[in-house]
């Protein structure tokens, strides 16, 4: 597999078919993936590049340059899949695009990943995973649940969905190759992928009769933050004022008498009186002494509760240990980088799971150049000396 992609929407799609057992070429220009710049960093590796990239061969390749291209369309000739996040149209203008590498392997299968596609109106637009999710409404949803207060969370969640819809798209046309023999061109764009995964978007869209006795789509932005007494803050899902759970919270409460209670009597009058339903559940939260003891009581009830953690407490804990959520990484300098590992727990099939070393940009020039192409060491050696291949290691 080939791949041509930066910073995350690719780079995650192909670790996981990596982690899956896929032989990766990261194929990477001479400024290198952005991410190897980001921080924290050790022996010249960043931590983030670390955990999209691990376990995949690297070759730093000019495209730019005519022989650059003809080496990759070489490659090409070897490969099942090539991924590639680049704007629509540069891989077009170095002649590397669907139609030309697919002439040279019809059985290639060649994945785009773009912000609005490789078609359309908008298909020249710059296109960040922020600025998608503005346009997709993911941004004003969080904002409408803030009480309209607009702003970006710290997580990329256009490039890594697309990155798991790209990878879904992949497995499926490597099947259908299995029948027909050819390969195909995928087109895979962010936008459209943020409408397909965000589940409300049909509630968004209606405009029909509702039944004010239901919830609309859950509404899980409802869903209660509550705080015990130790200071522990956690999550209960489901909406409390839906029918059926309305009376799980309140068993779970030991306040049977509010399902008598006017303000609360049916769904259309819990939502009107939602505040003061919120503020008795709160109250009884703040007597519970800590999480542990509020989840034994409410789970009783048929009510999921999770701890509200900071980033990184679930990986110390003993259910991560137990299911090798988290792995160890060479760091190349005698020590390791943690990184999470990957979730498929196959039964045939133990090996899958990160695998392999962080490689720095080029390190596999010389070896993948020579083993798929031939290259002699004259040609490697000349290539270099015209800039068309380079690499950057750690200085001793």
């Amino acid at each position: 597999m080939l791949d041509l992609s930066r910073v995350l929407s690719g780079p995650h799609c192909t670790r996981m078919l990596a982690d899956m057992g896929a032989d990766v070429i990261k194929i990477e220009p001479p400024a290198g993936d952005l991410t190897r710049f980001a921080t924290p960093r050790r022996n010249g590796l960043s931590s983030y590049f670390v955990q999209q990239n691990v376990g995949k061969r690297n070759l730093s390749l000019d495209l730019t340059t005519p022989e650059g291209a003809e080496i990759l369309l070489a490659l090409a000739e070897h490969a099942d899949v090539l991924v590639e996040n680049y704007r629509p149209g540069v891989m077009a203008r170095l002649g590397l695009d669907a139609d030309t590498m697919r002439a040279r392997n019809p059985r290639l299968i060649y994945a785009s990943i773009s912000g609005y596609g490789q078609t359309g109106p908008w298909v020249k637009r710059r296109a960040y995973a922020p600025v998608v999710e503005a346009e997709t409404g993911i941004v004003a949803s969080q904002g409408n649940a803030r009480g309209g207060e607009l702003a970006k969370d710290p997580h990329s969640h256009a490039d890594v969905y697309t990155s798991l819809e790209t990878a879904s798209a992949i497995l499926a046309a490597l099947y259908q190759r299995e029948r027909t023999g050819e390969g195909q061109w995928i087109d895979v764009s962010m936008a459209e992928t943020m409408l397909y995964v965000n589940e409300h978007l049909h509630d968004a869209m209606w405009d029909g009769h509702d039944d004010p006795q239901w919830i609309r789509s859950f509404r899980p932005g409802d869903y209660l933050v509550l705080t015990v007494a130790n200071g522990e803050s956690l999550v209960v899902s489901g909406h409390p004022a839906e029918r059926g759970t309305f009376d799980f919270f309140i068993a779970a409460m030991g306040r049977t008498d509010l399902a008598d209670d006017p303000r609360f009597v049916d769904v259309a009058a819990r939502l009107a009186n939602f505040d003061a339903l919120r503020e008795i559940i709160r109250d009884f939260a703040a007597t519970m002494p800590d999480a542990e003891a509020f989840e034994e009581q409410f789970s009783k009830h048929q009510l999921a509760v999770g701890r509200v953690r900071q980033p990184g407490e679930l990986t110390e804990t003993e259910w991560a240990r137990d299911r090798h959520a988290v792995v160890d990484v060479d760091d190349r300098g005698g020590g390791t980088f943690r990184v999470p590992n990957s979730p498929w727990r196959f039964s045939a099939s133990p090996e899958v799971g990160v695998r392999g070393i962080p490689k720095y940009r080029g390190e596999d020039n010389r070896s993948v150049l020579a083993d798929l192409l031939g290259y002699t060491d004259d040609t490697l050696d000349r290539l270099e000396a015209d800039g068309v291949l380079s690499s950057r290691m750690p200085v001793a």
